[in-house]
């Protein structure tokens, strides 16, 4: 796979918790950087969230390509189905990333999406590639391979999260 194929990453989890529930957690902008070994947080630019165009920063280290921010660009905003975001700029992104909420069939419960997709601007591989371009799909594959691990420690860690708030909340309706 070439960067320019425009390569994604997809994980998925089932919560037993609402997509109310499980929306709140994904929303919050610093969920991810408490399981993911590369996001370390992010801040809201110019106020919250909670709406298409809404920018904010994200701050990420990695190993080989030491620490950076990025700006990102909310795309889609549709509580509590679907919150995403592109990096860099809307008409040609480094990266889009996606999360999607759907109600289970069989009762109380939330299938949990989590999307990416590289490019199709330029992006920290942009320069790795170049160096070596012999090595693009194996630079390629490797770093889907630490979005994947990264993107199914997050949604894991979202899993935790929202099942604990719906414990909780559950055992308060009970004691009343």
């Amino acid at each position: 796979m070439r960067y320019a194929d425009g390569p994604t990453a997809e994980v998925e989890v089932d919560v037993d918790a609402s997509p109310e529930t499980v929306w709140a957690v994904v929303t919050d902008l610093n969920v991810p950087a408490r399981f993911s070994d590369e996001f370390q947080g992010a801040e809201w630019d110019g106020g919250s969230g909670g709406e298409v165009g809404a920018r904010f920063t994200g701050r990420n280290r990695h190993p080989a390509a030491g620490e950076w921010t990025t700006q990102a660009v909310v795309t889609d905003y549709d509580a509590p189905r679907r919150f995403a975001y592109v990096i860099g700029e809307i008409e040609l992104p480094s990266a889009a990333w996606r999360f999607e909420l759907e109600p289970l069939a069989r009762g109380a419960g939330t299938r949990l999406r989590q999307w990416a997709r590289m490019g199709p601007g330029p992006s920290g591989l942009t320069s790795a590639i170049a160096a070596r371009p012999d090595a693009e799909e194996r630079i390629v594959a490797r770093r889907l391979e630490e979005w994947r691990a990264n993107m199914r420690a997050t949604v894991e860690g979202i899993k935790a999260l929202a099942e604990q708030a719906n414990t909780e909340a559950e055992g308060g309706r009970l004691e009343e």
